[in-house]
């Protein structure tokens, strides 16, 4: 028997090294999302006081409260949720152009930043949208913020809030990412000691998928963990609406006048089309009907058909 039965390729290895550990990363994927509305208690996560579910230190047991220390020494976090915060806030102001420097002033000094911005006007009124990104640990300071914006906020006219915990997800994708980085290194070091050009192409090929995979799991990690740590908060200003203002746009004078206007226009065209079919058609029809009735009236006076008295008839008296 020759060494050559006995041993398996590199290119075998690669695969079956490949094939593990890639299971173990798809392995990393039946982590759960915890509901942001049901957080676990601090002390059940660290085992609730002295008994058995706390940690031990050279032989000693943990301090009360303290979270649990794991055999590599690190302990657990317990109050680390990756939450991902959205919300929309719907105010009415004052003043439109102070009020939105108002609160990138005050979101700024949160250390917040304006991520996106749209401004218009609509009827000669202001309107501005504002998204800003806000970090995760002062999200109610900044609704506080834009609230009130030192009385500038007259009313707030619609306020959602949302909250998706992560936490799960980010978990994950780091499992999945230091498995694959094992695989990144068993292949590297699968390639060092390849001789054959067929078996150095195969494990380059492997390598390249490895790496294809940790820049898009780094890539997604870096999305859950930056919309994680910066709230996303959308604000729409626009000042109140006058009540003369409401009731003015049921009534607007030049409206009116065009309506008038017109109407008077339609009954002159309406006068002038009958006055013209009188002259052209009807005019000349009674005319002829005239000279007629004239002609026969003459020819029966000529003929005695007409005022001749009948026999009989009496003369009038007197």
């Amino acid at each position: 028997m020759t060494m050559r039965t006995i041993r398996p390729s590199i290119a075998r290895i690669a695969r079956i090294a490949s094939v593990l550990v890639a299971a173990a990363a798809c392995g990393g994927a039946s982590a759960s999302l915890s509901p942001v509305g049901n957080p676990v208690a601090p002390d059940a996560a660290i085992g609730g006081g002295q008994g058995e579910g706390q940690g031990v230190v050279d032989g000693q047991p943990a301090a009360s409260g303290a979270p649990p220390i794991t055999e590599d020494g690190v302990g657990a976090a317990v109050d680390d949720a990756k939450i991902i915060r959205t919300g929309t806030i719907q105010l009415e102001v004052t003043d439109v152009p102070t009020a939105l420097v108002t609160a990138r002033n005050g979101i700024r000094a949160m250390g917040g930043y304006v991520g996106a911005s749209q401004t218009e006007n609509i009827d000669d009124r202001p309107y501005a949208t504002i998204t800003y990104r806000v970090p995760a640990d002062r999200w109610e300071d900044a609704l506080d913020l834009l609230r009130g914006l030192d009385g500038l906020t007259s009313k707030v006219v619609s306020e959602q809030t949302a909250a998706v915990e992560v936490t799960g997800q980010v978990i994950d994708l780091e499992a999945r990412i230091r498995n694959l980085r094992s695989s990144e290194t068993a292949l590297q070091k699968i390639a060092g000691g390849a001789t054959r050009i067929s078996d150095v192409l195969e494990v380059e090929q492997q390598l390249t998928n490895v790496r294809g995979q940790i820049e898009q799991l780094s890539a997604a990690l870096a999305d859950l963990q930056d919309r994680a740590g910066f709230a996303t908060l959308t604000a729409t200003y626009s000042v109140p609406v006058v009540a003369v203002d409401v009731a003015a746009r049921g009534w607007e004078p030049g409206v009116v006048v065009d309506e008038a206007t017109a109407s008077l226009v339609n009954v002159l065209q309406a006068l002038t089309t009958a006055g013209i079919w009188f002259a052209i058609v009807w005019l000349p029809l009674l005319l002829v009907m005239g000279v007629l009735v004239a002609i026969g009236v003459f020819v029966g006076r000529r003929l005695g058909l007409i005022g001749r008295r009948r026999s009989g008839d009496l003369p009038l008296p007197g």
